[in-house]
């Protein structure tokens, strides 16, 4: 790892309106950075709780460290996560964490998941794939109190390294496992080693690591990807508002934030600020006598790829083989029915016509543009 790496840490983990926080860039291999945020910090006389809708990884992170899985239940409105479900779970004397998701870039409901965390001494592992660029008040989602904060820097992400990911932390005890273990769990400090080494080429493999390094030509477009971040989150709000002028303008009264709405676009709060990783809407599909495949393969014949966002399944979907073999496998908590979501995409490459495409409040149609490889410009919704 060379010079970039530090670079692109600090901006990670501090764009100047964050607290000092510290970054720990890693890629991927088969271990997004969610995984290694709950790995960290995790037992496996733990349990998590999280949510139902969200990539299998958010459970895998507990499952690694063979630590429990409880799944609560999801606020309608957004698909994050409940505080009162969470509040439900919670088990007196239970060492836990809260593993709140900021689903499609929405961000969760932090501050009561923050204040029963430290009711019951619980740990707070943001999942903020989805949401670099976000806003929770006036702090950036990874700017707060949280434990451990996850990003992605996936290709479709807000920021893209190629792939790889960030894990942000506070204690500066789990910033130096982390760097640890994304390095072989090699430790090259001389004070934390068993034995003096013989010079300062030595070094100890500590525990068992992974070869997780980000490499500098990767920190370099990220360092350039993450100055246009502004932009990019723009550009996505700009899209959003779009979609949600045109879905009102197309369905009308059919078309509202109401939970009973047959057609509810994402919800937008006063409080937060959404970074739109997916503009992932609520349809009654029985409402509209259609179907999930028929309104996919429309949108799909007019260039516009949608995607189903994560269904709302039991951990046993997300639990290794033998996981769910064993006895140990956790019983899902109930989750209640919501329509089932999808998602239009919000990349910032999506264009609109030339005419109007100054204008943010047109209703004319989005257009994606064309490729051989439809995959090039599809919903990637992990």
């Amino acid at each position: 790892m060379g010079p970039l790496v530090a670079r692109f840490e600090a901006g990670a983990g501090g764009d100047g309106r964050r607290r000092t926080r510290d970054g720990v860039l890693e890629r991927h291999g088969r271990a997004p950075p969610r995984v290694r945020a709950l790995a960290c910090i995790a037992r496996a006389d733990e349990s998590s709780s999280t949510s139902p809708i969200t990539f299998s990884a958010t459970a895998a992170a507990a499952y690694y460290v063979g630590a429990k899985v409880r799944i609560a239940d999801t606020d309608p409105r957004t698909g994050n996560l409940e505080p009162a479900s969470v509040e439900a779970l919670n088990r007196p004397a239970q060492r836990a964490r809260v593993v709140p998701v900021h689903l499609a870039g929405q961000p969760a409901d932090l501050a009561p998941l923050a204040a029963l965390a430290r009711r019951h001494g619980l740990r707070l592992v943001e999942d903020a794939c989805h949401a670099l660029g976000a806003t929770l008040g006036a702090t950036p989602i990874g700017g707060g109190d949280s434990d451990a904060v996850a990003f992605s820097f996936h290709p479709v992400k807000h920021v893209t390294t190629g792939e790889g990911g960030a894990v942000v932390v506070r204690d500066p005890d789990v910033k130096r496992r982390l760097d640890r273990l994304r390095s072989h769990g090699i430790e090259r400090d001389p004070a934390c080693m068993q034995a003096r080494p013989e010079g300062p080429w030595g070094y100890e493999v500590a525990e068992l690591g992974w070869n997780y390094r980000l490499p500098d030509i990767a920190c370099a477009l990220g360092l350039a990807q993450l100055a246009k971040l502004p932009a990019f989150v723009a550009r996505r709000r700009a899209l959003a508002a779009r979609y949600r002028v045109a879905l009102a303008a197309t369905f009308g009264a059919a078309s509202g934030d109401h939970l009973d709405a047959p057609l509810a676009p994402p919800a937008e709060l006063p409080d937060r600020t959404s970074a739109y990783h997916l503009f992932a809407n609520r349809r009654r599909l029985a409402h509209f006598g259609t179907t999930r495949a028929r309104v996919v393969a429309a949108l799909t014949a007019a260039r516009i790829h949608p995607g189903a966002l994560h269904p709302a399944a039991p951990p046993a979907r997300c639990t290794p083989r033998a996981a769910r073999a064993s006895s140990a496998a956790p019983a899902p908590a109930p989750i209640a029915t919501t329509p089932a979501p999808s998602a239009c995409p919000c990349f910032p490459r999506c264009t609109t016509p030339m005419s109007t495409a100054s204008s943010p409040s047109s209703t004319a149609p989005l257009e994606v543009p064309h490729h051989d490889d439809p995959d090039r410009h599809n919903v990637r919704s992990r």
